[in-house]
């Protein structure tokens, strides 16, 4: 089945007008998403913690920080866009004691809503509007009148216009310029979080630290070794985010394209599919959620050891060397 698509004619703006509306979080997409809203001649307000780098990014973007207590008092749609760990606390501590009926809470990512964390009042709307883009490509896409393809679901309706809402908001982004899908809280989620596991994240850095050590443990060089399974990834990244993987076989050698059709399920096997699968169970039935807010509840052992572990790994000492003869490389 299609999915459902929103654009420009289905989306009203004045749904927002007369609302002010609370950014919390001034950080990646809170930065852009207030920017974009306001440029869109709404009422907004920004919430950041004053001292920290994103409070001082907020004044130069010409914003008067408040707390989260503050703008949830005096906003009528609430936009949650800390990192997902803090959520839960931020909402209650600050947000839901200020919340008035019809209020609306909004979302960029599902997960603290579908696994539980955040229980919304049943007299607020509770809408997601998540770009399918970076902050910095929301903002640079809102400035050049295409707008970044985005999400929209609801989760709760007590109003009877939650969809038109998120609607209104995803146009305030330009979002409906280039196509809104609508999905839900769950969907957004689960694949989101098996995309970041499997493939986005989690496979990709497997993939090139495992081609890495074969070639060094088989006498090449690290530096060409970091060369041919990390460098040049781009170049292929380049192409499938353009043109597909298709495209991507069209624009590499024949050579490329005959080694990767009859190679690559050597790599991707039936077992590794399986284990897709019981990583995507694990994530559907919560564990994985159960698990990374009962590490963070516990001060984040396990992920300070593993992310100390990989970032020991020579991949790393060889990358920086490299990377420093390249000026063309933002260090960002």
């Amino acid at each position: 089945m299609a999915a459902k698509m929103y654009y420009d004619d289905d989306a009203d703006l004045g749904l927002l007008e007369g609302k002010k509306i609370a950014i919390i979080g001034y950080g990646i997409q809170g930065g852009a998403q207030s920017l974009c809203l306001r440029d869109s001649g709404l009422d907004v307000i920004v919430s950041e913690l004053e001292g920290t780098p994103n409070y001082e990014r907020a004044v130069a973007d010409g914003w008067e920080p408040v707390s989260a207590e503050e703008a949830a008092k005096q906003a009528h749609v609430i936009q949650i866009l800390t990192q997902d760990h803090v959520q839960a606390m931020v909402y209650k501590r600050f947000i839901e004691p200020n919340l008035d009926e019809g209020d609306a809470i909004v979302f960029s990512h599902g997960f603290n809503i579908h696994f539980g964390q955040i229980v919304p009042p049943p007299n607020v709307d509770v809408f997601m509007v998540a770009p399918k883009g970076p902050g910095a490509l929301v903002r640079e896409c809102y400035v050049a009148d295409t707008g970044v393809p985005s999400l929209v679901a609801v989760y709760q309706d007590f109003t009877g216009n939650a969809m038109g809402l998120a609607l209104a908001y995803a146009k305030a982004l330009k979002a409906t310029m280039a196509g809104v899908i609508e999905t839900t809280f769950r969907e957004e989620t689960e694949t989101d979080l098996f995309g970041e596991q499997a493939v986005l994240c989690g496979g990709v850095a497997e993939l090139i630290t495992a081609g890495f050590d074969t070639l060094v443990a088989a006498g090449y060089q690290p530096e060409i070794a970091y060369f041919e399974v990390l460098h040049e990834l781009k170049l292929i990244m380049d192409l499938i985010y353009n043109k597909g993987i298709g495209g991507m076989r069209r624009g590499v050698s024949d050579t490329a394209t005959y080694g990767d059709l009859t190679r690559g399920k050597r790599i991707v096997t039936e077992e590794t599919r399986a284990e897709m699968a019981r990583m995507l169970d694990e994530v559907q039935n919560g564990s994985f959620a159960r698990e990374w807010i009962l590490e963070n509840q516990t001060g984040r052992p396990g992920y300070r050891a593993l992310l100390a572990r990989a970032e020991a790994h020579p991949i790393e000492e060889v990358g920086k060397r490299l990377r420093a003869m390249m000026p063309f490389i933002a260090d960002e």
